[in-house]
């Protein structure tokens, strides 16, 4: 019988003994039946409501105070995760999603909101992928299963110094979750400036079974010219100075060719977002904002990097200089890798504080 952790076209016409939940802030613990229930004097639209009553939209969203941590679910398993929509305000930087299975002390996902759902910029880029969908004016959708067999408990922290105003719904189904379902994971991670021939680490420290499903790179240039040389590298149980998987190219990786440009004018980039991979953000200057910033996404999901003990992702920075030379770049590069795992998973690095995440 169909689990209900995955539900595809092919099918969804199978008969299933899952459970469907979803947390808001009009249920924030998804309880049966106990969507809506909050009284008129206690709802954040109290004042819009108070014609109406009980019932009537009176608190569809929350607020988080400066400094503090929200928790948007907490869930006793087995169950998986299906769909996150979420608006947030203010900073995207400073708001800090964070997800732990099992009761496990530290998070299997760690990101500033924003480059979560592929919007490392704080700007509403619309995208159109199978894993993630951001839609005006800042519906950010995540579609990645996430099963757990024990607990699911979801944070927002809010390090900025105002509060914050936000929307959110969280689907998830209570089923039984099958022995080798691995545990969904995300880590977000940021080098600026990348020092001058160095490589850029999107992922290292994973210890355990399982497959690389996604990067997304927010790329922000510092030079002149072609930017996207450098190949990306997946180092698996046990490789040492060279990778078993190695790309030929950033663009290539990402599934565009020679420097994403027009293929007809060559002098302009081009972008697009699929249902795998995307180049949707293309920052170009303007008055105060002099930095090309680029973002773009590829979703292993036909394709999954599966490695059994350990797993290591790099990727190069490279432009060209004069002599038909590669040029080392020292650019501003952020990423969130996103893999399936065993538990227990190593513990990831303290994050750096607010001023270093900032978008300068």
């Amino acid at each position: 019988m169909f689990s209900g952790i995955d539900s595809h076209v092919g099918n969804l016409s199978f008969l299933s003994d899952a459970r469907s939940r979803s947390l808001s802030a009009e249920n924030p613990r998804g309880e049966k039946g106990k969507g809506a229930m909050c009284e008129l004097k206690d709802g954040i639209s109290r004042n819009a409501a108070r014609d109406l009553g009980k019932g009537w939209k009176v608190n569809p969203c929350a607020r988080i105070k400066a400094h503090e941590t929200f928790e948007l679910a907490n869930i006793e398993g087995p169950g998986a995760i299906q769909h996150i929509w979420i608006t947030p305000s203010g900073k995207w930087r400073n708001q800090i999603l964070r997800v732990y299975w099992d009761d496990q002390v530290q998070p299997s996902v760690e990101s500033p909101v924003g480059d979560f759902f592929a919007a490392g910029w704080q700007n509403y880029i619309q995208i159109s992928s199978l894993a993630v969908c951001t839609n005006p004016a800042s519906g950010l959708n995540c579609y990645w299963s996430m099963p757990f067999r024990k607990s699911c408990r979801i944070s927002l922290e809010n390090r900025g110094d105002e509060d914050v105003t936000f929307f959110y719904q969280i689907d998830y189904t209570l089923t039984e979750v099958p022995g080798d379902c691995a545990y969904f994971h995300a880590r977000w991670r940021r080098t600026n400036t990348l020092p001058y021939k160095s490589v850029y680490t999107i992922l290292d420290g994973v210890k355990g079974k399982g497959q690389y499903v996604g990067t997304y790179l927010a790329w922000g240039t510092n030079n002149n010219g072609w930017w996207g040389e450098g190949e990306i590298k997946f180092y698996l149980d046990g490789d040492g100075e060279y990778p078993t998987i190695c790309g030929t190219g950033t663009e290539d990786y990402f599934c565009g060719s020679y420097g994403f440009l027009d293929p007809y004018t060559n002098d302009r980039y081009v972008s697009y977002t699929t249902p795998y991979t995307g180049f949707h953000e293309i920052k170009r200057d303007e008055l105060y904002n002099c930095q090309k910033r680029f973002g773009m996404y590829r979703w292993h999901i036909t394709d999954p990097i599966r490695f059994e003990k350990d797993l290591k992702v790099t990727i190069q920075a490279l432009g060209c200089r004069e002599g038909g030379r590669y040029l080392p770049l020292q650019d501003d590069i952020a990423s969130v890798a996103f893999w399936y795992q065993t538990l227990p998973a190593a513990p990831f690095p303290a994050l750096p504080d607010k001023d270093y995440l900032e978008i300068i």
